[in-house]
């Protein structure tokens, strides 16, 4: 039975690099979720159905964060999901869903990425501005390739291939002529000895580059920022979401935060009682 669900696994994990366009690093943390899962799950099999009892999994991982716990039993049914689409009949036991606290993003002061990018040299400067001047997630930076660049507008591949074109501002457009006249050998936008640099060394790269300054600053916090500042200056969200590669308003919503302050002008703006 093990080996069914191993073999079961390779082709889940396949399907979702295929069409929702998994990452290198999301491949793996699926792959790794789900062998746990396996080795601790109840799995029974009688005439009618596949019983899978994730008591004993959820017992084996109940002192990890909430979050995390939740995280790892969404992955196990997003694939108990695949095997019933696939006309497996199955039954899952104790699959109560465990409720988390969403927690809003933390920006990043607009005031340390500009003391990030005074302190760095022209490739980590380049890194800085592609997170935060673009939003890109570090999976679209690591695959972004130099003839995605063309005029003023950057293509971009998300997640399940969308493609989405995103504006240069003339500052970045600037640097990035530069850059391409420097390295003019490169295929890709980030690359060390004629290969392209990895989402891990990508995430490196940013965490050394703000550590200088004493801060500790993810990619993702940047591209939050990138959204944050655009909202907080008067963007729509509905372009945000569009330039974020969002399927929905709600993922954006999460992803940014409009205060208070904002929230009155906005509206002060908007109302025509107000003018």
């Amino acid at each position: 039975m093990k080996n069914f669900f191993n073999e079961e696994i390779k082709r889940f994990l396949q399907y979702k690099k295929r069409v929702a366009g998994f990452s290198e690093s999301s491949y793996r943390t699926y792959e790794l979720n789900l062998k746990e899962a396996v080795k601790f799950m109840g799995i029974e099999k009688n005439d009618s159905y596949l019983i899978i009892n994730l008591m004993p999994y959820r017992l084996e991982i109940s002192q990890k964060n909430k979050k995390t716990i939740a995280k790892k039993i969404s992955i196990v049914r997003s694939f108990v999901s695949f095997l019933k689409d696939n006309e497996y009949k199955i039954k899952l036991i104790s699959d109560d869903l465990i409720k988390t606290q969403k927690t809003l993003p933390k920006p990043i002061n607009f005031i340390y990425i500009q003391e990030a990018l005074k302190s760095s040299n022209e490739q980590d400067q380049m890194l800085i501005l592609f997170l935060y001047g673009f939003g890109l997630r570090i999976s679209e930076l690591a695959s972004l390739k130099k003839n995605d660049i063309k005029d003023n507008w950057i293509r971009v591949k998300g997640k399940g291939d969308k493609i989405r074109n995103i504006p240069i501002l003339p500052l970045i457009k600037e640097k990035i002529d530069i850059y391409f006249k420097k390295n003019s050998t490169f295929i890709y936008v980030f690359e060390k000895n004629g290969r392209k640099l990895s989402e891990n060394s990508l995430r490196y790269k940013i965490n050394k580059i703000f550590k200088q300054i004493g801060i500790k600053v993810t990619p993702h916090q940047l591209r939050h920022s990138y959204a944050s500042d655009l909202l907080n200056n008067g963007g729509r969200i509905s372009d945000i979401s569009m330039l974020l590669g969002h399927s929905s308003l709600s993922t954006t919503e999460i992803y940014t935060k409009l205060d208070s302050k904002n929230k009155l002008k906005n509206y002060q703006k908007a109302h025509p009682l107000c003018r």
